[in-house]
């Protein structure tokens, strides 16, 4: 059977009804989660969440329940309702081609793990950022929600096995590194490029959105830079995938440091954000600018590779 495309609703209403299936689909996820957390653990479990009383560790295997029941699994559920039964296109609104050169995959590894020193000068920068003093009580604000983010994730990034630390990879590394790419370079990057008409725009405003998602203001800047890269990854690329895998190197990334780092294996904090210096810095900016450079021509088809 073959889908005839909605190309008749327009960008903006697009949007609209992106977010509208999302919100919907989160919040049913939301009360099935609920319940599913009351059945197994019992209302205190919920309650505690709630309060962010996450000393118990049954606390943490119901966070993850609810993590995954209430906003993982809608979140990718409401991309593919939008792009399969709304839009009827999920090979542009999804992009989950592999047609794309296999050299591209080697790029994007190396472009994460060169861009580490500029992610850490964007975060530094980003934490020394001050509001105007009328604006006290919205920092005060987003502060308190920063340090509720980074309990909640202290609690889901605790590992104490190897078999937590794969568990861990493969939901918080590579399981939302498919459904954030499918929801933001897939659904929302096509929908404001067709908007927009201009990729370069959709690119950074998706990136924006992004980052605004998390809802860690503190840490708005490198984000919003990861979202650029991969952005850009999909648009040369044609292809959501290339962004999944920077994204799962990202996410895994942190997974696996941190589990290196709790069980004494490495000294290096990875919440440390003072590691490279101003050199560093410099350097990573540069290549990774030749690295994008290079990925684009490969990519789009510009220039040949020579064959070994």
């Amino acid at each position: 059977m073959t889908l005839t495309t909605n190309k008749h609703y327009h960008p903006s209403l697009q949007f609209v009804i992106f977010i509208a299936i999302t919100i919907g689909v989160i919040g049913v996820g939301y009360l099935i989660g609920s319940a599913a957390v009351i059945a197994i653990y019992g209302v205190d479990a919920l309650m505690d969440i709630a309060r962010l009383n996450l000393a118990n560790p049954v606390t943490a295997n119901a966070l993850w329940l609810l993590q995954i029941v209430s906003t993982t699994i809608p979140i990718i559920a409401a991309s593919f309702i939008f792009a399969i039964w709304v839009m009827k296109d999920p090979q542009q609104y999804i992009r989950p081609s592999f047609k794309f050169p296999p050299l591209l995959w080697v790029i994007v590894f190396c472009v994460m793990v060169i861009s580490t020193p500029l992610i850490e000068c964007l975060s530094n920068f980003n934490q020394k950022m001050v509001l105007p003093h009328f604006l006290d009580g919205l920092q005060r604000w987003m502060r308190e929600t920063e340090n509720q983010a980074e309990k909640l994730t202290a609690v889901l990034l605790q590992m104490k096995t190897i078999s937590s630390m794969i568990f861990k990879l493969l939901v918080v590394g590579l399981l939302t590194a498919i459904v954030e790419e499918f929801m933001f370079r897939g659904c929302i990057q096509t929908i404001f490029t067709k908007w927009t008409n201009n990729a370069h725009a959709a690119v950074w405003i998706t990136a924006a959105l992004f980052s605004a998602f998390h809802m860690e203001f503190f840490g708005f800047l490198p984000r919003m830079f990861l979202g650029v890269l991969f952005g850009y990854f999909v648009v040369w690329s044609g292809s959501v995938w290339p962004a999944v895998w920077a994204h799962f190197i990202n996410n895994g990334t942190a997974v696996i440091v941190s589990y290196l780092y709790q069980n004494k294996m490495i000294k290096v904090n990875p919440d440390d954000q003072h590691i490279f210096n101003y050199g560093s810095y410099l350097f990573s900016l540069i290549i990774v600018l030749f690295l994008l450079y290079l990925y684009r021509i490969i990519a789009t088809g510009k220039q040949k590779m020579p064959i070994l």
